[in-house]
């Protein structure tokens, strides 16, 4: 059996289309049609990954994102009718680790269930342990400690504060970081890295307008300065 997926989406059709999607993969899908009833089921069993279509009735989908994630760091996929810049960027400022655009194209869309559940079972290893500044990164128990206080981070800002530790004084392109980060042939939308790091500057960083640590090598990527 594979994963427990959560879908919330109130189109029938669109439900199950990426239901019957899903299930050929052979994960075990639940379905909601609104926030309130998969609030409900979260807090009856927690899902693997979540997909959460934006512009749901009652509570949307961005605030949906929000309260799952002050409780929880599940995978969030988002879904949106349409690649607006605004949208997408809200819906990943509100949590979520990435987003499609509707229709889900059936091949994309499992490739991206399976990315997310593969950064959820990788577990980075070894003895190095990246300190900068007053920040620890301990990657084998999945931690960050600012101070010796533990910062609560997503799975993706950890990978991400990971993949640049591990990296201390180089460049990582946009590109690069959606390979590592993001984990599959990515289709390059450099807005995912960029809502992510400025997302885990404000979590890591004493000023994150002018950050010491996670500094922007303009029109390429980003540099860690220890």
């Amino acid at each position: 059996m594979g994963a427990r997926i959560l879908i919330v989406e109130d189109d029938e059709r669109i439900r199950i289309s990426l239901q019957l999607v899903l299930e050929d993969e052979n994960h075990l899908v639940e379905l909601a049609d609104s926030a309130e009833v998969a609030l409900d089921a979260v807090a009856r069993r927690a899902p693997d990954v979540v997909i959460v279509d934006l512009m749901l009735p009652g509570i949307d989908g961005f605030e949906l994102c929000r309260r799952l994630r002050s409780g929880s760091g599940v995978p969030i996929l988002i879904l949106t009718a349409r690649s607006d810049s605004h949208d997408v960027v809200a819906g990943l400022e509100a949590g979520a680790d990435d987003y499609m655009v509707k229709p889900a194209a059936p091949k994309e869309l499992s490739a991206r269930v399976r990315a997310l559940l593969r950064r959820v079972a990788r577990t980075d290893s070894g003895p190095a342990r990246p300190v900068f500044g007053d920040i620890e990164v301990v990657p084998e128990a999945g931690m960050v400690r600012i101070a010796r206080a533990e910062v609560a981070l997503t799975r993706t800002e950890f990978k991400l504060l990971c993949e640049l530790a591990q990296n201390p004084g180089r460049l990582l392109t946009r590109e690069v970081l959606l390979d590592r980060v993001w984990g599959y042939g990515y289709f390059g939308d450099g807005r995912l890295a960029d809502v992510h790091i400025r997302r885990l500057r404000t979590k890591i960083e004493a000023d994150p307008a002018h950050p010491r640590h996670i500094v922007t090598v303009r029109g390429l990527g980003y540099r860690l300065e220890p």
